[in-house]
């Protein structure tokens, strides 16, 4: 028997009652994308015609898929919120103006909650979507549109607790963020202004010049300075790399990196060697005004993999340096 059989067959296998979860679940995604699919993409243009925001309504685990919905649509570029359904009726329905579109959440159709608020809705001017598992009853038809989550079983041991249909709403809600992000024409750039913290909007926010070492922290060193002087620059700032620039002019003309420093102590009489000898003379570098991802890319070629960049302006003269740590942050 070979390893991979082996393998297989001491694999340890999923519970009866977990395997049923990942089942239905499936079944369920596959079915509500079927039975979704007329009507999909209207539901998509009446979200992109809002001229307010997208507010998400629901009750329970519908109300719970409701706030992730709204949370991926406003980092998304689309405007939205979460709106508690039950504080809706005691006073919250004064979030939602003319021109918001509702978006409700109910497997069975007849959320009293729900029913109580579409009037209202109505009545200050909103439009109103319905993501529901059962579509003919008297609160879907007075939507403008629903969408139909297909769960024929929910997965659960003692069929109580919803699982696969929570599961489907999540991946619809997705579905038409998705959708209106492509319609929007949504890009990188556009989700890190809205995501000013994470690595993502760091590398496509942030330039250069805001992260990079200079002045006083930036290691320089004139071509014909000896070994011992480069070291010392090293140690002194232990930044990784020093530029060696041209007297008077300051521009770089070679650049030396830690890895530079190993390689020469295994020369016969490294003492002997100057910067010039050194350095590598066409080093990759950096514009102050470039992307700190455009930087990061230029570290990570597999043809290069260096970990530290100097930073020249457009007459070549030094003007900074900048480690892959800074632009990780």
């Amino acid at each position: 028997m070979s390893d991979k059989e082996n393998s297989s067959e001491t694999r340890p296998a999923l519970p009866d009652s977990a395997s049923r979860v990942f089942l239905t679940a499936c079944q369920a995604l596959q079915a509500t994308a079927a039975a979704c699919a007329p009507d999909f993409t209207a539901a998509v243009e009446i979200l992109a015609d809002c001229g307010g925001k997208v507010v998400t309504t629901g009750v329970g685990k519908s109300g719970l898929a409701a706030r992730k919905m709204a949370a991926t649509f406003a980092s998304t570029g689309c405007p939205a919120f979460f709106l508690n359904a039950s504080d809706a009726l005691h006073g919250d329905l004064g979030m939602v103006s003319a021109g918001d579109v509702v978006v409700m959440l109910s497997n069975s159709g007849t959320t009293h909650e729900l029913v109580k608020m579409q009037p209202v809705l109505r009545r200050v001017g909103a439009r109103c979507l319905g993501l529901f598992g059962r579509t003919g009853t008297d609160l879907a038809r007075s939507l403008d549109l629903v969408l139909p989550v297909v769960a024929e079983t929910e997965g659960c041991p003692i069929s109580l607790a919803p699982m696969a249909s929570v599961a489907a709403t999540l991946v619809l809600g997705d579905a038409l963020a998705a959708a209106l992000m492509e319609k929007r024409g949504f890009t990188q750039e556009d989700f890190a202004l809205r995501h000013p913290a994470g690595n993502l909007g760091r590398r496509l926010i942030l330039r250069v010049r805001d992260v990079m070492h200079k002045g006083g922290e930036l290691p320089v060193v004139r071509p014909k300075a000896p070994l011992r002087d480069v070291v010392a620059e090293l140690t002194r700032t232990n930044l990784g790399g020093l530029c060696v620039v041209e007297p008077g002019s300051e521009a770089l003309v070679g650049f030396i990196s830690d890895g530079d420093i190993r390689r020469a102590l295994m020369r016969d009489d490294p003492f002997a060697l100057d910067a010039e000898t050194l350095m590598t003379r066409e080093p990759v570098i950096a514009s102050p005004e470039q992307r700190l991802g455009e930087v990061m890319d230029l570290m990570e070629n597999p043809q290069r993999r260096i970990y530290v960049v100097p930073v020249v302006d457009d007459g070549r003269r030094v003007c900074g340096l900048v480690r892959m740590h800074d632009i990780i942050g």
